[in-house]
């Protein structure tokens, strides 16, 4: 299947419309940006490997009764994907204090909370990505509260399952954000990406870093964190 219109261009991706109005072909950018697009700059080889774990892990997750937009990879930039309506949702999960929680709570980072945290923040860039909580997202006719349960369990579930796989390959999963989007029949599924763009990985032995926030902080050495979670997980 073969791009024919350029439907839209994100900070980290390209969406392409394809002769099948049911899909999409998503291409993978090496461009970065931290702080709601107030830092840029360039992780050379990041689309590809985001593309590849993005894709590795949707099967995966595929296999764990999570529905996914996933159809196939079709090179190592991009890959087809089902259709969907994305809901305006960033859904936040946390296992440890990090980040933003850290500031809004005084958590020390790196402090393990003793359940997940799931957040919610509307997308809206020229708010700055606002948190919400149920009642917001319900008021503002964002999702009903079936679908609200629907996203959190499918959240909770994830969580669960890649907290167990990448402690396998002595990586910490810190937090995480996926968004979800709305399928031509109304269904659920999970979209974007998961990857060191929208993850915070840690190695278990050092609390070494890998992933964005390595861009983010200026710690250096962001290529090579990106290469080494994609090995641990993938092999390549």
């Amino acid at each position: 299947m073969e791009k024919t219109r350029l439907l839209y261009e994100g900070k980290a991706k390209k969406v392409f419309e394809t002769a099948d109005f049911g899909y999409l072909i998503v291409s993978y950018k090496d461009d970065a940006t931290a702080f709601n697009g107030l830092k840029k700059g360039t992780i050379a080889g990041k689309g590809v490997i985001n593309n590849q774990m993005t894709n590795f892990l949707m099967a995966e997750l595929e296999n764990q009764g999570i529905p996914t937009h996933f159809v196939k990879e079709l090179s190592e930039r991009e890959t087809l994907v089902k259709r969907v309506k994305i809901i305006p949702l960033e859904v936040i999960v946390r296992n440890i204090a990090a980040g933003s929680l850290s500031k809004r709570l005084g958590l020390d980072e790196g402090t393990v909370l003793s359940s997940p945290v799931l957040e919610y923040c509307f997308k809206n860039d020229s708010l700055g990505d606002p948190m919400v909580n149920d009642y917001h997202i319900m008021a503002m006719n964002i999702a009903a509260k079936e679908e609200l349960d629907i996203m959190a369990g499918y959240a909770f579930g994830i969580n669960e399952y890649l907290k167990q796989r990448f402690d396998g390959i002595g990586i910490t999963l810190v937090d995480f954000k996926i968004e979800f989007g709305k399928t031509g029949d109304g269904s659920i599924v999970l979209a974007d990406e998961i990857s060191p763009d929208t993850c915070r990985f840690w190695d278990k032995a050092t609390n070494t870093k890998l992933d964005k926030d390595r861009f983010r902080r200026d710690l250096g050495n962001v290529e090579d964190a990106y290469i080494e979670i994609r090995k641990r997980l993938m092999g390549i």
